[in-house]
């Protein structure tokens, strides 16, 4: 054979054996390493059912189930395996276009592949799921699915318990080693966040074997592979739900915040953020409407007020203020000042003081007295001992840490804001180096930079009442099974004051006792029960003018073997004593009584729960906001009007009923009849029959006048 054709058969050989490389390669790929002929093998052969776990309970302190599950359904697809879908009979009963549907589509397929199942329609009202239910057969690659959702038996504590919602790309990737899948739901805020691990459970997984026609044959091999969900555990709280509904009840028609403390335990017993709203609104299908709505409201009911909101505590800092002075020796119980109605020692005759006489520290408290705390608080900065106001403010810091203000408590609750207690650098950085106690009198009477959560405040009325202790607030008491995850330990731990003996908190119970008794307070005593308590008045600025005064109220009672401790916070509500005040009296009341059956004090809980407080620029914000909403509602109905005019073919020359026979109705007489804005279809439009526009009557329009005199209503 010729060199030359052994050369040429060996060209033949190599691409030979190349291809037959390549072909085996390809075979390894297909079969060892490459899982994409493998899912769709076990796709069309098998069907993947996810099993939902039961989310864990929630109980208040009686065992009361407070939060619990209930069962919806989400229409679930795989992507492909709809190939027969009838997609318009499926968009029809959804309400929703080809366009949507197919966007819905490829947003399944990215998400979680083409292979795998993602809900394409969550949480169904019982009307649609019945709808779907008959029509399934239609829908090859969508299946119905159970979703266990939250409900909410006595419709309180929202902000508390927090909600659920569906995770998304963002929450996957920061959260990729703990299981989530698309369609996953996860808490969002609240206990439901806080305590995510414990009460979200394990996903099961159901396998089952499909003929060529994908009905299901059973399951695949006798459920070998199957894995059973696993419900969550159930979380134990010292929260009363009863005391939690009469706070929410006494906060209606007021901003603020109250919480309770049991300040043998750290155990909270009742948080309270107003505005709130019912948790039910943010489960089931109308969600993501009600979620919009409470976002946009200019009271902000979606935030928790008693932990993400922080005030100058006012006066109910001064007892913090006296148990310091008392501490450091710069006055003792007996020590008197005079206040002729102004305090003279920083020049300027501020702070001012409303009533005039001599107080020791007791009185002092009881009737508030603002020059004498003033005169405490330039005393411990003005020490020689410790060389200068810097130094002195360090130390007196010290002091207030220890009472758990300045940084976060540590409650099992996220969002928590730590408050402010002012350091010396930001004086230094304001007045220089030399800047002295009466750059910060203020702070003496809890204003200036001094800022507090109310959840601290109350803890600050435990630590009083403990005289000189306290456990960390917390919500959760125990958890179903035991502490798995050691999430409770912190809440074990006894926090002590700095270098404060307990007999300095003698004369300071004696003043709160004293500001109930015959002092600020008053006119909020509880029947048969000994209460220490402080009342509190705050001036307040928005952009530099000057609003109504927030009303605080700090107390304990019994003052023997306490039991309760309490803050309330009323925005913008004038005085504590008027406002703050009462509500922590029946709240004190209720839980040391059980309950409140005396019809004078059943009177007063209707007299403070009618009483309207709401800040004037809050309604002011609201009621610009329903007249946006009118003006749109308004315009919508009349986009309607001209859409259904037009799909019936009538044009501008044929006069519609509406028109023919007007017959207009006031807005603020009778409300608009509830519409749906008809949605863009791919498919062709049909004429709608005349009868139609008998559903203009029913519609509220503005009249003639009306029209002719606001520009922001269409002409038709």
């Amino acid at each position: 054979m010729s060199v030359y054709n052994q050369s040429r058969s060996r060209v033949i050989q190599i691409i030979f054996i190349t291809i037959l490389l390549v072909i085996i390669g390809q075979l390894l790929n297909l079969q060892v390493f490459s899982s994409k002929y493998k899912l769709q093998a076990e796709s069309n052969a098998l069907f993947r059912k996810v099993m939902y776990p039961d989310r864990g309970i929630i109980y208040d302190r009686q065992g009361r189930a407070i939060l619990e599950n209930t069962i919806m359904y989400d229409l679930v697809i795989t992507p492909s395996e709809i190939k027969q879908t009838d997609t318009l009979a499926l968009c029809s009963i959804l309400g929703i276009d080809t366009s949507e549907f197919r966007k819905r589509v490829l947003t399944a397929i990215i998400k979680n592949s083409r292979y795998k199942s993602s809900v394409f329609e969550p949480l169904l009202t019982p009307e649609l799921y019945a709808r779907l239910n008959e029509n399934m057969y239609k829908f090859p690659g969508f299946v119905l699915a159970e979703r266990p959702v939250r409900n909410y038996p006595f419709n309180t504590a929202a902000n508390v318990l927090g909600y659920l919602a569906e995770v998304d790309t963002g929450f996957l990737r920061k959260h990729r080693e703990e299981g989530y899948e698309m369609g996953d739901y996860t808490g969002m805020t609240g206990l439901e966040r806080q305590y995510e691990k414990v009460l979200m459970g394990t996903r099961g997984v159901k396998q089952y074997l499909r003929d060529n026609k994908g009905r299901i044959q059973g399951s695949f091999q006798g459920g070998q592979y199957d894995t059973m969900a696993t419900a969550g555990k159930s979380l134990h709280l010292s929260l009363d739900v009863e005391l939690q509904q009469l706070g929410e009840e006494l906060m209606t028609n007021k901003v603020g915040t109250i919480v309770a403390i049991d300040p043998r335990t750290g155990g909270i017993l009742c948080m309270i953020s107003s505005p709130t709203y019912n948790p039910n609104y943010l489960t089931g299908p109308d969600r993501r409407k009600h979620f919009s709505s409470l976002y946009v409201d200019p009271r902000t009911p979606l935030v928790n007020r008693a932990l993400g909101s922080t005030y100058s505590p006012g006066s109910t800092f001064k007892t913090v203020v006296g148990v310091i002075g008392l501490a450091e020796g710069v006055i003792d119980k007996n020590f008197t000042i005079t206040c002729n109605g102004y305090f003279p020692g920083c020049g300027n005759g501020k702070p001012k003081c409303l009533d005039k006489g001599t107080f020791n520290l007791t009185s002092a408290i009881a009737h508030s007295d603002n020059s004498y705390f003033a005169t405490v608080y330039k005393r411990l900065l003005d020490q020689g001992r410790y060389g200068n106001a810097d130094s002195a403010l360090k130390v007196f810091n010290k002091y207030a840490y220890s009472f758990g203000l300045g940084n976060r408590l540590g409650i099992d609750m996220p969002s928590e804001r730590k408050g402010n207690i002012p350091l010396s650098s930001l004086y230094e950085k304001r007045y220089g180096s030399r800047w002295v106690s009466c750059n910060c009198i203020s702070n003496a009477i809890g204003q200036g930079e001094v800022l507090t959560t109310i959840t601290q405040l109350a803890n600050v009325m435990a630590t009083i009442a403990n005289k000189g202790w306290y456990y960390t607030p917390h919500l959760v008491d125990s958890i179903e099974g035991g502490d798995k995850f050691d999430m409770l330990s912190p809440y074990r731990v006894k926090h002590q004051t700095e270098n404060i003996s307990p007999s300095y908190f003698e004369a300071v119970h004696n003043g709160m006792q004293g500001v109930m008794e015959y002092g600020t307070g008053a006119a909020a005593q509880v029947p048969g029960i000994v209460v220490c308590g402080k009342t509190g008045t705050v001036e307040n600025y928005d952009h530099g003018v000057k609003q109504k005064d927030h009303a605080f109220f700090g107390a304990f009672a019994p003052r023997d073997n306490p039991r309760i401790a309490i803050a309330v916070m009323c925005e913008n509500a004038g005085f504590g004593a008027s406002s703050a005040a009462p509500i922590a009296s029946l709240l004190i009341e209720k839980y040391l009584k059980d309950s409140i059956t005396d019809p004078a004090r059943k009177a007063e809980v209707d007299r403070v729960t009618k009483l309207n407080l709401i800040p004037a620029k809050m309604l002011r914000a609201m009621a610009t906001q329903d007249s946006l909403k009118k003006v749109k509602e308004a315009l919508r109905l009349l986009q309607e009007q001209e859409a259904v005019k037009d799909s019936a073919g009538t044009g501008e020359s044929e006069p519609s009923e509406f028109e023919a026979n007007p017959a207009p109705v006031k807005p603020d007489t009778a409300p608009p009849a509830k519409t749906t804005t008809p949605k863009k279809s791919s498919t062709p439009v049909k004429k709608a029959p005349r009868k139609q526009n008998t559903l203009k009557q029913e519609a509220v329009l503005p009249n003639n006048e009306e029209r002719n005199n606001n520009r922001n209503y269409k002409r038709v």
